[in-house]
Formats: structure tokens, sequence, C-alpha cells
């Protein structure tokens, strides 16, 4: 079986453990269809797991219980049991265990992902508050993966779904320190990053993005503030010319998600969170996927939060989950084809002629 074609191992890590997270994750696998879609690996514990299906009242279905993900079933769900101390479940509540156990989980997968033993890598949400520690010194999630698995790359926040992709030129910041972190080569680089996502990740030739601005009415010409054309407006150009991106603007973000002119992009460029996750989560609903795209892994997860407020009730949406384990698959074999279609482009094209002896003079375009 060829590389794009195999099942896939998606590690899904458990998340905040007091949180919907792990609710979510069973549901997202108990489906038979995802067997046929992949090999899920929940990293977590059998208790944490129990507590939470019994809490649930969530229908029963067989899970492989592993202590190493090199020794799971392709036929079934797995459970990586990663974490041996017993954490206290106190659902609904932040507490520093929950958080600990959420490293824990996460720390394990992304090692098997960097040792081939995952394909890509989930993750339920966190409470950025009660996960950090010495070892987890972040503000989320992109953050951390930019530093354990980048390899010196840069990692990029996109929110999609089959219709809208809103990438974040900065991601949690307070927004009073958003104007002193914008700068002309950063967003600049964003759009590089962003752009070459969208051909590579999401398979679109050419693809056109939205940059959205800053200040209201996109700053009336200095009238709201000079952050559009002295920062944005010139990276726009340099991407434009030195880098041959399609983009435009920058359109002020209310007008633009008011009109639905997003519809007409393949991309759109937010300044800031806020910005660009309030009208996606407004019209992504319950189909939204949060993927960090700039990495040499795929890593995906749920839009949504930990929903203290309704853990352990049995009613959290698990589309969100769901779509971003297939998001995830998606985006791994589109990268392979798209490298495949890329390398040794000489013997492809002889092949692709059927192997006729018939060559191609490159530089002239002529046949020989």
């Amino acid at each position: 079986m060829n590389e794009e074609n195999k099942r896939l191992r998606v590690g899904i890590t458990i998340g905040d453990t007091n949180g919907i997270g792990i609710e979510v994750a069973l549901k997202a696998v108990s489906v038979p269809e995802m067997m046929d879609m992949c090999t899920p690996l929940i990293y977590g514990s059998s208790k944490i797991i129990s507590y939470h299906r019994n809490a649930c009242n969530l229908p029963g279905f067989q899970i492989n219980h592993t202590k190493s993900a090199d020794k799971i079933k392709d036929n079934m769900p797995n459970l990586v049991e990663c974490i041996d101390q017993d954490i206290k479940i106190e659902l609904g509540h932040p507490t520093k265990q929950a958080g600990q156990a959420a490293f824990i989980a996460l720390e394990a997968a992304v090692r098997d992902l960097k040792a081939g033993l995952i394909d890509v890598l989930v993750t339920a949400p966190i409470s950025k508050d009660n996960i950090q520690s010495e070892q987890f010194q972040f503000p989320g999630h992109t953050e951390y993966l930019e530093s354990a698995i980048g390899d010196g790359n840069k990692a990029l926040m996109i929110l999609c779904n089959a219709n809208l992709r809103i990438a974040l030129a900065t991601i949690h910041l307070p927004l009073s320190k958003v104007p002193t972190a914008l700068n002309a080569d950063g967003i600049r680089n964003k759009l590089q990053l962003l752009n070459d996502s969208l051909k590579r990740d999401f398979n679109i030739d050419g693809p056109r993005i939205a940059v959205l601005s800053l200040n209201p009415h996109g700053g009336e010409n200095g009238i709201l503030g000079t952050e559009e054309k002295d920062i944005i407006i010139p990276a726009m150009q340099q991407a434009q010319d030195e880098d041959g991106i399609l983009c435009f603007g920058p359109f002020a973000a209310d007008g633009f998600f008011g009109a639905r002119q997003y519809r007409r992009f393949d991309g759109v460029l937010a300044m800031y969170h806020d910005q660009g996750l309030a009208p996606f989560k407004t019209i992504a609903m319950d189909e939204g996927v949060n993927f960090t795209a700039g990495l040499p892994y795929v890593r995906t997860s749920p839009d949504h939060g930990t929903g203290y407020d309704i853990a352990g009730q049995g009613i959290a949406n698990e589309t969100s989950m769901r779509h971003a384990i297939y998001t995830a698959i998606d985006v791994y074999r589109n990268r392979i084809r798209y490298d495949e279609a890329r390398q040794n482009p000489l013997p492809k094209l002889f092949q692709d002629r059927g192997r006729d002896n018939v060559k191609l003079d490159l530089t002239k375009g002529e046949q020989q």
C-alpha cells in the first residue's frame, strides 16, 4: 500500500480532564465509519476514560488498551495508557491536576508523532491557565507545537471549514499589545505561510487571499489609525510584487463579513485573535477546525474550548472533533500529493506521456 492510501494512525489527546474533550473524542471515534477512515489512538488513561463514559452515559464500544503506540489494533479505537498517576476528576472545574494530565497526554502524543508511530495529531481543548508549568510555558497549543515539533519553522493558526479559512497574524496576545506586535515583515511572512498552506495543505491553485485591516473602516486614511498605510499595505505590496501572492485589501472586518465578501476568497488573514475567531465561529457553527499550518507535522483540533459549563452532561457536540480528524487526514494526503507532483518532474512527465520516446525541448516548448 502506498503512503497516500495507507490507513492513517490519528493520535488524539484527551485535553483538560474536567472539560468536554474526552466526551467529544469518544463520540467521534465510536462510529463504525471512523474505522474506515483511520485508526484512532486516544492518549490518556483507562480510569479517566471510564469516568467520562459513565458520567456522560456514553454507549459502550470496544477499545484496545495498550502501553505503547507500536502495539495497537488497526480495526478499532485504541487507548494509549500514558497517565500513571491518579487524577481526581472535578467536572466543570479547572484544576492543576487536570492541566497536568492534559500535558502528559500531549507530551506522549508529540513524542510518538516525532517517532513516526502516529501520522497526525488531533488535540482536545486545554485550559491555557491550568496547564502552565515548568514544562509548559506557552500561551497555547500552537506556540508549544511550534517549539516542540517545528524544527525552526513558524506556525500559523488557521481556522477552517469546507468554505472558509481564516489565518491569524497575531494569536494569543492581549489586545493592547497587538498594534506593536504588527510589522510589515511579520505580515508578509504570514501571507507567505498562508499562501503555501492553501496550495499544499488545501490543494488550491493560485489562492486569493483577503487581508483585514486593524482599525475601524480601514483606518479612514489615517484618521482612525495609521497601521494600514504604514504596515499592512506595504507588506501586501511586497507579497504581491516579490512573492507573487494574490492578496487583496485591507478590508474593514465588519463590512467584509457582514457582506459575505469572504466567499470570494480562498483564505483570509486577520490581524488579531477575536477579529478572526468571532466571525468564524458564528459562520462555521459546529463544523469549524483549528489547523496549525507551517509545521512539518499535521495538527488539528476542534474550534471550541473546554466547555466546563456542560462537562459531564453527555450533551457536547462532537461534530467539530470529527471534522478535526477528517481535516488532519485530508491535509496529510494533500501534502503527499503536492510533494509527489513536484518531485522529479521530468521522469514523471515522460511517464505520463506513455513512454513513447517523445521528448520535449523545455526551452522551446517543441517536440523533438
